[in-house]
């Protein structure tokens, strides 16, 4: 179970930000016996890998917290960060850790399952985060998009190393992802309200 709380803990971090988890995962395997990964994805810890990862994580890092831009950011990243996070779901679910030191083989029979699970995990915390910027971005007139994009990373960041040294605490970030889900929906459909009732105030008028 614990093997499933480690994938699910770094889809998640992938949906927030792709690279944060993979470049996690490959520079904990290369320089650390922290985790020890599975043959098929070793070439994660790869130095080349680890240094393209980087790059991208840096124009990441930069483009996500430049008003309009992170919104163009974000329609690249439905793709990259989903299909981020069924290989780090993949990777991690199958790794040795210093909390899973014999990872059960959940899915012998079928190697699909956990970079589909990771795929559907990480689009849908990526669908949350896009969701909530323009919202953020609306209500402080852009000044909150850097700071709202700092919080995503750190968020990402820990919730990487936690699904990897503790992961039952994924339990936790799973529920404050749901505190934050309610949060933008009953944003969003106050916004709604709000335009409906303007246009219905000027009609009238």
């Amino acid at each position: 179970m614990l093997e499933v709380l480690t994938g699910t803990g770094l889809a998640a971090s992938a949906g927030l930000n792709a690279y944060i988890p993979m470049l996690a995962m490959g520079l904990l395997a290369r320089y650390t016996e922290v985790i020890n990964l599975p043959s098929g994805w070793q070439w994660l810890s790869n130095g080349w890998v680890i240094a393209i990862l980087t790059v991208l994580l840096a124009i990441e890092f930069v483009a996500d917290k430049i008003p309009v831009v992170d919104h163009i950011n974000d329609l690249v990243q439905t793709v990259v960060r989903p299909t981020a996070g069924g290989l780090v779901f993949g990777a991690g679910a199958g790794s040795e850790t210093v909390t899973v030191t014999d990872p059960a083989n959940f899915f012998e029979s079928n190697q699909w399952v956990p970079i589909a699970a990771g795929v559907v995990i990480a689009l849908g915390v990526h669908g949350l985060k896009a969701a909530a910027r323009p919202v953020i971005n609306t209500a402080t007139a852009g000044i909150g998009a850097p700071v709202a994009s700092t919080a995503e990373d750190a968020t990402s960041v820990i919730m990487s190393i936690v699904a990897i040294l503790l992961p039952a605490l994924v339990l936790v970030f799973a529920v404050l992802l749901i505190g934050v889900a309610v949060w933008v929906f009953r944003r969003r459909s106050a916004r709604r309200s709000e335009r409906a009732a303007a246009r219905a105030a000027g009609f009238h008028a």
